[in-house]
């Protein structure tokens, strides 16, 4: 696949329909040099997720009746979202451990909602039930080359603004916005991958050799709690030599802490993981080595703001 085609398409597509987030340099947390973050959190619905949502919609016919998708929470309200301005039916599946700040957001988008138990695979099993029965068109939150373009756009416009890091950060999940963001450099950058100790599907599979299945627990595991990598994912990771650092929940929620602190971001545990490895120690950069790290999601629980 023309990867780069793919995600310029892609970009042109969903550009009247997405945020250009914006770009900081920030001195602190404890590094002793500034670090670059695009602050994805402020996307529509408060993650990366809007970007492969519309593109996915604005490049295939959407059938009678609507969309179903599962998901953790931020890809289901990104659907929900972008469903809704495009004038389409969602239907969407999350399980329970999204949480009542994820769920509530779905509710309010207007989504027909069905809360499962378990983990995000239940989720998909529930969607996959509901797109045989009805005919429903499944958007995957991660393993579509339509969703992994879309996503591409977010490092695409990234780059469109001036960004200068030898090496690029970027918290996974079931991998489809590292491996947007890896379709797109095509190995001019650094891509590190870093992904929390107990739920860390791309790194299994790279020790592995392939897609495996994995135990998902932690703080994060709401938004990066994948139970197995995809498969453009780690096709695009193997073949670049992508590494994957691991960091655990104590730094996750460290680092969370110090964007709220020092910057005033408030960011869910995912959005904070690809700082932790900074933060950690988890990756040292090289002297003179600039580094960029993609905040990718803000929606957090409690809501704490949330009207009573």
């Amino acid at each position: 696949m023309d990867w780069k085609a793919e995600i310029e398409t892609a970009w042109a597509r969903v550009k009247p329909h997405v945020r250009r987030t914006p770009v900081v340099e920030a001195d602190g947390f404890g590094l002793g040099f500034p670090v670059a973050l695009k602050l994805e959190q402020m996307q529509h619905t408060g993650s990366f997720k809007a970007r492969g949502a519309f593109n996915t919609l604005l490049s295939m016919e959407v059938p009678e009746a609507g969309l179903v998708a599962a998901s953790g929470g931020n890809h289901g309200a990104a659907v929900a979202y972008a469903g809704a301005r495009l004038g389409h039916r969602a239907r969407i599946y999350v399980p329970e451990m999204a949480g009542p700040a994820k769920i509530g957001l779905i509710e309010r988008l207007g989504a027909d909602l069905k809360v499962v138990p378990g983990a995000y695979a239940n989720a998909l099993e529930a969607a996959r039930g509901y797109e045989a029965e009805t005919g429903a068109m499944q958007i995957h939150a991660y393993d579509a080359p339509a969703t992994v373009a879309g996503q591409g756009t977010c490092m695409a416009e990234w780059e469109d603004q001036g960004l200068e890091a030898d090496t690029v950060l970027i918290a996974v999940g079931g991998g489809g916005l590292i491996g947007g963001a890896v379709a797109w450099l095509q190995g001019r950058r650094k891509v590190l991958a870093v992904e929390p100790e107990t739920s860390c599907a791309l790194h299994a599979a790279l020790q592995a050799g392939g897609p495996v299945d994995v135990e998902v627990s932690g703080v994060a595991a709401n938004a990066l709690g994948a139970r197995r990598i995809g498969d453009i994912c780690y096709g695009l990771a193997e073949a670049q030599g992508i590494e994957s650092v691991l960091v655990g929940d104590e730094a996750i929620t460290q680092a969370q802490v110090a964007l709220w602190q020092e910057m005033r971001q408030l960011v869910e545990p995912a959005g904070a993981t690809a700082l932790a490895a900074l933060m950690s120690g988890a990756y040292v950069p090289e002297p003179g080595e600039h580094v960029a790290v993609l905040v990718c999601g803000g929606n957090i629980a409690p809501d704490p703001l949330s009207a009573k």
